[in-house]
């Protein structure tokens, strides 16, 4: 299939789904972009698409963010996701641990792609277990679920599941349940781009921008639609989809292939 079909239509679906769900857009992004796109350059694309989204989002619910969560939550996520985005440019910057060739065709096994790998592996069974929405934290633990989710967030783009596990026991109402997490997304975006500098910029040498703005037009149009239901939806079979994609693709790329 053509990215030009399956990337956009990812990203709407995508969209719609994150500002219910557990999962955020880069859990379904960034693997689709890894499927046709070198791994460094999905991350660089998925960064600028989910940023873009969020901005837009933020447009759309922003009002209704909860200043205190913001502070709890916000400030120990920019600093996780300081670490998290230094941590890619570090990893990115290893030399290649093992190159082989199969079906005629040469591969790669690199460190980046290895942690990557075990993080989409390690969500996958979150998403497939469930016992990460459902648990209890208490309120005390807000600073640590913010420092977390903005590690994972600036180091592979998956910060969606623990920020909502956290915040969901915030004891905030619906409205600003969505506006802070919204909010909290933003700053963690902002937060890696920054650090990524001049590495991202390297990265997206030569990506396909067309396809990167039609990404972000289908994950308007998701948010806006998502928005308009503004009601809680089960997901649990979605959710399991997504978990066994990100598994396969998560093998694919310890092994080098993808």
């Amino acid at each position: 299939m053509s990215p030009y079909l399956a990337l956009p239509f990812v990203a709407l679906v995508a969209s719609g789904l994150t500002l219910f769900s557990g999962f955020g857009l880069g859990t379904l992004l960034m693997p689709a972009f890894a499927l046709f796109f070198p791994l460094e350059m999905a991350v660089a694309m998925t960064a600028v698409v989910h940023l873009a989204n969020n901005l837009f989002k933020l447009a759309l619910l922003g009002r209704y963010a909860d200043r205190h969560a913001l502070l709890r939550f916000g400030l120990p996520a920019i600093a996780g996701a300081l670490l998290g985005a230094a941590l890619l440019v570090l990893l990115s910057g290893l030399p290649v641990l093992h190159r082989y060739e199969w079906a005629g065709r040469p591969h790669e096994i690199t460190g980046v792609k290895l942690v990557i790998a075990l993080l989409m592996l390690g969500f996958a069974w979150a998403e497939m277990d469930g016992r990460l929405e459902r648990r209890a934290w208490p309120a005390r633990v807000m600073p640590l679920g913010g420092l977390l989710s903005g590690f994972f967030g600036g180091l592979s783009g998956h910060q969606g599941a623990l920020r909502s596990a956290f915040l969901s026991r915030a004891g905030l109402g619906k409205e600003a349940f969505l506006g802070t997490g919204v909010a909290l997304a933003c700053l963690v975006d902002v937060t890696r781009l920054g650090v990524y500098g001049t590495h991202i910029h390297t990265a997206l040498s030569g990506a396909p921008w067309d396809l990167i703005a039609l990404a972000v037009g289908a994950a308007f149009l998701g948010a806006f639609l998502g928005a308009r239901l503004m009601t809680k939806v089960t997901l649990r079979f979605v959710q399991r989809m997504v978990a066994a994609m990100l598994a396969l693709l998560a093998l694919a790329l310890a092994s080098g292939l993808a």
